[in-house]
């Protein structure tokens, strides 16, 4: 009796351990997904000023005129001067616009970067359309070299539709530089990330 006791005692301490452990292991996979997860609803839905999937070309020139501003950071930690070539550019919804970001290393050696963005308001998110850019792309520099990084982009007419943003005419762009996107992750940078698209191909056949 006092056997079948301790074998039935035995059996629930098992299926209580496993239970246990199936969901703090579950606990962990939830919260290493979460990161993806979130950042994926983001560029697809525009939250949280994330701007939307999509390299498709500007449609042509609307009526509504708006004002782009642009600003730039950096890590503390990595030797760069990184600023915007211009503060901002004015241009009508359905036109694309091309802006330029400049960096310079002031180290004594080589050092890597990359780079982050996204747009606010939050709320534009969804109109931001970015066809060609430099963000979650390595750019190695060596000590004084200075690159000029070109951004492509273009603000979806139906912005001027939406009770929301119909009544926004200023849109600011954020870049921001670090050592590594594990730094990004752990700064928070990574959660509303815009889309990656890459650099536009210029060369020709």
């Amino acid at each position: 009796m006092v056997e079948d006791r301790k074998a039935i005692l035995a059996r629930r301490n098992r299926r209580t351990a496993i239970a246990a452990f199936s969901g703090v292991a579950g606990m962990v996979g939830v919260s290493f997904a979460a990161v993806p997860l979130y950042d994926l609803f983001c560029r697809v839905t525009g939250f949280n000023g994330t701007p939307m999937i999509g390299g498709a070309a500007a449609p042509g020139a609307g009526e509504q005129v708006m004002t782009i501003r642009f600003n730039a950071n950096t890590q503390p930690n990595l030797p760069w001067r990184f600023e915007p070539a211009a503060p901002s550019l004015r241009l009508r919804v359905g036109e694309e616009g091309v802006a330029f970001y400049n960096a310079v290393s002031t180290g004594e050696g080589p050092s890597t970067g990359i780079s982050t963005y996204n747009v606010t308001p939050e709320v534009v998110g969804k109109y931001f359309h970015k066809t060609a850019c430099f963000c979650f792309e390595e750019q190695t520099l060596t000590a004084g070299q200075r690159v000029d990084m070109p951004l492509a982009f273009w603000i979806d007419p139906a912005i001027a539709q939406d009770p929301n943003t119909r009544d926004i005419r200023t849109i600011t762009v954020s870049y921001t530089f670090f050592r590594s996107l594990a730094d990004a992750e752990r700064s928070g940078a990574l959660a509303n990330a815009g889309a990656h698209v890459g650099r536009r191909n210029t060369s020709t056949p």
